[in-house]
């Protein structure tokens, strides 16, 4: 098995990562103008090849103006640390029952599963690896 290489586990901020990449997969809205990419004063934001919107951490300033031009609030405070640890979906193999992130991970957010993606239930591939499942703000009362 190779372990996961993000550090701070105690406080599990390698899922900020996984939030961060998740919001940009399925909550961008993707405008054609791109008002986040534009306002970027480091050039830190450009679309990737499918069109989804990526940030370069090496570039961020974390200036958030991102954050406040963005006109459906898919950018949010809380992907701009000082130091930004990225979960690096790590190689596990099928005789992993447990990884660090999943033991640290707040209310066991993380979990293996057998599920297949199912866009009626709100369950989307993030990667080969990784499903994310995202809940209506309804569903939250």
């Amino acid at each position: 098995m190779v372990e996961c290489v993000y550090d701070h586990h105690p406080v599990n901020r390698g899922l900020k990562s996984l939030l961060e990449t998740a919001a940009f997969q399925f909550t961008c809205r993707r405008c054609e103008d791109a008002p986040c990419i534009e306002v970027c004063p480091a050039e830190a934001l450009e679309r990737n090849k499918e069109g989804v919107v990526e940030r370069a951490l090496n570039l961020c300033i974390a200036c958030k103006s991102c954050v406040a031009i963005c006109p459906f609030g898919t950018l949010m405070n809380q992907f701009f640390d000082f130091k930004v640890p990225r979960c690096n979906l790590c190689n596990f193999d099928e005789m992993a029952s447990s990884l660090k992130c999943m033991e640290t991970c707040p209310k066991h957010a993380l979990t293996f599963t057998e599920q297949e993606p199912d866009e009626a239930k709100y369950i989307f591939e993030l990667n080969d690896k990784v499903l994310v499942k995202e809940y209506a703000w309804q569903k939250l009362k």
